[in-house]
């Protein structure tokens, strides 16, 4: 499901060669697949075309404006969690009505920057938030359309630190609260419900969790309508699992399957949020060998890349795949016992900086380069500055040719906006 590819030996990205690419640009760098983005957009057109849905990409996953103006082209909309996010999607030709405003502590200005804009809704967290909406909607002399994303204590077997509809969550509203809230709706009287939404967590691998949070979330939707609200959309969220391993993820084919026939004759207008879905695999990060250390019977890869650039594994405990950028050892061949392990380890003073521990790699040499797949999701928008170390450039490749769409930051950028006045 990319475009990234072994020919003779050496990496290509489409039809660039990775290596030519970080010889020119540098490293750390992010390198993504211009053709995987539309081909993973497509896929999930084509599963859910009979239902006609909003897909709203979700822009927390990766929000470079070279892979929004991606999304953009080939009509999603998007699904955002800050101020930040909304400007970003606005400056990337963003439709404003196309646009779901989650997250748990929106602010003032962030709620009236988006009625402001005329999103199309805004998900709903919890009552206080709902009051603050209702408030600066009034004072804008506007109407808020909201949803309420309600937790239906659901758990969607993924990592602790991504899971977000069981009741422990900080997600959402429970079932029983969001009732109460229905029924006081006069309350809110510059307020329009007009959906419902869930949001399981991220990277699920199985469609059940789908289908038992829809059946419960219907069962309010109808007793919404029965009240008098004019319920238009569900929201079933994202939270789409990808191959980090091979084999583990589900098609957007078979979260269709899970999904549609529930809502089907229903009268909703099914929105998603998919983010690393679209993204994850259509990018990589290569990396520099720094050095290669033996010691105490173990062998270290030291890379230019670091926690800071990729924190997943450290975060998570996540797997990445790995392997050299020119190698003539098969990359199917990357889980052999007769390759030697390594830790795969970066230059920041924490022992939580790895990428992989134990991981059979062919013999790395100092000066070579090291993609490691797998990282178009959830790596450079987590990326941060730690070590005062500048983040780093992406690139974007389309066909056979590629672009800077992410200069790389630099000392300057380091202490742009400090000062030592008092």
């Amino acid at each position: 499901m990319d475009f990234f590819s072994y020919r003779g030996g050496r990496l290509y990205a489409e039809d660039v060669s990775v290596e030519d690419t970080a010889s020119s640009a540098g490293t750390p760098l992010f390198v993504y697949s211009r053709q995987t983005i539309r081909l993973h957009i497509s896929r999930l057109q084509e599963a859910f075309a009979a239902a006609k849905p909003i897909i709203c990409y979700s822009v927390k996953a990766n929000g470079n404006l070279a892979v929004l103006k991606t999304c953009v082209e080939a009509g999603l909309g998007f699904d955002i969690v800050s101020g930040g996010e909304l400007y970003k999607a606005l400056a990337a030709g963003g439709d404003p009505k196309k646009i779901c405003y989650a997250g748990v502590g929106k602010t003032d200005a962030e709620i009236k920057q988006a009625l402001d804009a005329g999103i199309l809704m805004f998900n709903v967290e919890s009552e206080a938030e709902l009051a603050a909406i209702n408030r600066i909607a009034g004072e804008a002399r506007r109407r808020a359309h909201v949803a309420m994303r309600v937790n239906p204590d659901v758990d969607a077997h993924t990592h602790e630190y991504i899971t977000t509809a069981k009741k422990q969550n900080k997600f959402g509203i429970t079932l029983d609260v969001a009732e109460k809230i229905a029924q006081r709706w006069k309350e809110f009287s510059n307020c329009d419900l007009v959906g419902v939404d869930m949001h399981l967590g991220s990277q699920i691998t199985e469609t059940e969790p789908y289908a038992t949070a829809i059946d419960r979330l219907l069962d309010f939707t109808d007793k919404l309508r029965k009240t008098g609200h004019e319920i238009e959309y569900f929201d079933a969220g994202g939270g789409f699992g990808i191959f980090y391993h091979g084999g583990e993820a589900r098609t957007a084919s078979e979260f269709a399957d899970a999904i549609m026939p529930k809502l089907r004759g229903k009268g909703l207008r099914i929105i998603l949020e998919p983010g690393r879905f679209i993204i994850g695999n259509a990018g990589i990060l290569v990396t520099r060998i720094t050095y290669v250390k033996n010691q105490s019977g173990k062998r270290f890869i030291i890379c230019d890349a670091g926690m800071n650039d990729l924190v997943r594994p450290s975060f998570y405990g996540s797997y990445h795949k790995m392997w050299p950028v020119k190698s003539h050892v098969p990359f199917t061949a990357d889980e052999s016992e007769s390759i030697p392990p390594a830790d795969v380890v970066g230059p920041i003073c924490e022992s939580a900086d790895f990428f992989a521990k134990d991981r059979p790699l062919p013999v790395l040499e100092q000066g070579e380069y090291l993609s490691i797949f797998g990282a178009g999701a959830y790596c450079m928008s987590m990326a941060s500055n730690y070590n005062a170390r500048p983040r780093a450039a992406e690139v974007m490749v389309e066909g056979d040719h590629w672009r800077i769409v992410r200069r790389r930051e630099t000392y300057e950028d380091l202490v742009r906006g400090e000062t030592e006045a008092l």
